[in-house]
């Protein structure tokens, strides 16, 4: 029990370290994408932890199952190049008893990710949908970004804003060009209502309308009968701004839910749907069939180090998630029948890691004795034995 709870601390310690550097790093990397969408316009600041967040189920899903691995491997690693494994193996600690302990954290990683994979992702994703929904039928009024031309949300206005309070969300000197609708571009621009107002703020009340009130400015227009340009001062102008209605966004297949895709009555997209559902349910079997090969690519000599073996079994990794991926766009394209699905490359997988396990034991040591060797006989004995007669005659 003590070696139990020994090899279970150290493998689950190294995952989880390894689990929140890669989260880092890539939810790192989302950051910056989602900053970069909300410094030019195209969603407000107070939305960008939240599209952060939507990320992690999808990253989780995709990080467990390879910070379990690398776990694996640099624990046990560790473990073999202190030589702390060959007294356990001394002390009649096999390697399927390793294998047995891992499994426990494989079963628990893949109950995890099944979770995310199978659950929370696809909401995540859907829930992402919805939000972008909601932004695109906002009239864009409360997500002005001052220093820009913006165009309202139902596109018969563009704003531009010199200063913004973000606590009181109030304007100063606020432009506001008013396009007619049913024109041509070029009247459009003649036809344009011209107004400049020192303070501005919005009002949005509990229909989700929004105004844009304007105080103490000038507006210009033209007269459409006279053709002339008038300019009226004014203490306060209000701008409608309508809510669109909300245009519902095609949903891809990471937004539809695993009982969605299992109950659809879509013949021409069933190849793409199980192709999806067995995608799914990838994640949470990796998780147990890499153990099957990291803890005997894990076996090092202690003058490589525990890094002896980590770039062919990150090779392994990498073309294990390729074959896969190319399988899945096979079956969406009907190449290969969704039979099949991806069960071949997991079978070929198990098949390499019990290979690597048996090599390791003593069965398939014995197996591997018994195979017929052949040999070339050795004529160098018996030219000495020769010689040596000749000696002692």
């Amino acid at each position: 029990m003590i070696i139990f709870r020994y090899l279970l601390k150290e493998v689950a310690k190294t995952q989880l370290a390894v689990f929140f550097v890669l989260m880092t790093i890539f939810i790192s990397q989302k950051f910056v994408r989602v900053l970069g969408d909300a410094s030019e316009g195209s969603i407000p600041g107070q939305l960008v932890m939240t599209f952060i967040a939507l990320k992690i189920p999808d990253l989780a899903g995709f990080i467990l199952p390879l910070s379990l691995f690398l776990g694996v491997l640099l624990a046990y690693g560790r473990i073999y190049a202190d030589s702390e494994m060959t007294v356990l193996h001394a002390c009649g600690v096999s390697e399927w008893y390793v294998v047995r302990v891992t499994l426990v954290l494989a079963v628990i990683t893949a109950i995890v990710t099944g979770i995310f994979t199978l659950y929370l992702a696809p909401l995540a994703s859907e829930y992402q949908y919805q939000v972008k929904e909601e932004l695109a039928a906002d009239s864009g009024l409360s997500a002005l970004v001052s220093g820009r031309f913006q165009q309202t949300g139902n596109q018969d206005a563009v704003v531009f804003i010199h200063d913004k309070d973000r606590e009181t969300n109030s304007f100063n000197k606020v432009f506001v060009a008013q396009l007619p609708k049913g024109e041509h571009s070029g009247a459009s621009i003649i036809n344009s209502s011209l107004v400049y107002a020192r303070t501005g703020r919005v009002y949005e009340d509990e229909s989700g309308s929004q105004q844009l009130v304007l105080g103490d400015g000038i507006r210009y227009h033209r007269d459409a009968d006279s053709g002339e340009f008038q300019s009226v001062a004014f203490d306060k102008y209000y701008i409608q701004i309508k809510d669109q209605e909300v245009e519902h966004q095609h949903r891809k297949l990471s937004a539809l839910t695993t009982l969605e895709l299992y109950n659809n009555d879509n013949p021409e997209l069933e190849s793409a749907y199980r192709a999806t559902i067995q995608w799914r349910m990838s994640f949470p079997l990796i998780c147990i069939i890499l153990i099957f090969i990291a803890v005997p690519l894990s076996v090092v000599n202690p003058r490589q180090g525990k890094f002896g073996k980590l770039l062919p079994a990150l090779m392994l990794f990498l073309g294990y998630l390729l074959l896969l991926t190319s399988m899945r766009s096979a079956i969406e394209k009907n190449a290969i029948p969704s039979v099949i699905g991806l069960w071949p490359v997991h079978i070929s997988a198990l098949f390499i890691g019990i290979m690597l396990l048996m090599k390791e034991r003593s069965t398939g040591r014995i197996i591997k004795a018994k195979l017929p060797s052949f040999k070339l006989p050795s004529f160098k004995r018996k030219t000495k034995a020769k010689s040596s007669q000749g000696k002692g005659n």
